[in-house]
């Protein structure tokens, strides 16, 4: 039992103490822990999971992590992911922040914070490849396609926010979906 809250813990805080940037660089990092080095998940689950915590309002590192943990121990389980998920980072803003104000000026603090962003930007492309490929196998490529096109419009021309558009998906999927995956 207490090996198991180990893992939850250390692979949490492993993931998001990594995870420079946030939710979107810390997702990928806590697929690679979820799916791959834990087996917590199947990627299908995870992409479900992502989907559904992307739908609800909060940090998204901390609904995956509180529903891993609770899936996987229980009540207890939930605490320490929670906990592994949100005081590392919390702690570590508030240094950060100290150490960022004092040298704001300085141009090796200016370049850290600029030259991360390609390596998060591939954690994403990463990401996206492999939700993709979930998306493909079950749904086939013409929807996948159609439901990318449609979204990423959606958002970006009819400047609709992305949790309607997201709630949009989920009402899509279960009334037309539903009936060609079965």
């Amino acid at each position: 039992m207490m090996m198991d809250w180990w893992k939850l813990f250390w692979g949490f805080f492993v993931a998001n103490v990594l995870g420079y940037g946030g939710g979107p660089s810390s997702i990928p990092l806590m697929q690679e822990e979820i799916v791959k080095h834990y087996g917590w998940l199947s990627n299908a689950q995870f992409a479900d999971v992502l989907a559904v915590g992307n739908a609800l309002p909060g940090p998204i590192a901390t609904k995956i992590a509180a529903f891993v943990g609770y899936q996987e121990a229980g009540w207890w389980g939930f605490v320490i992911t929670t906990i592994a998920t949100v005081v590392p980072s919390a702690i570590a803003l508030i240094l950060l922040l100290q150490i960022v104000n004092r040298f704001r000026q300085s141009f090796a603090v200016k370049g850290m914070t600029l030259l991360v962003q390609p390596l998060i930007a591939v954690l994403m492309v990463g990401l996206t490849w492999e939700m993709g490929e979930v998306s493909l196998e079950s749904i086939g490529i013409w929807q996948s396609l159609g439901i990318s096109a449609v979204s990423f419009w959606a958002m970006t021309k009819g400047r609709i926010h992305p949790g309607l558009v997201i709630i949009a998906a989920f009402v899509y999927g279960g009334i037309v979906l539903s009936h060609q995956v079965a």
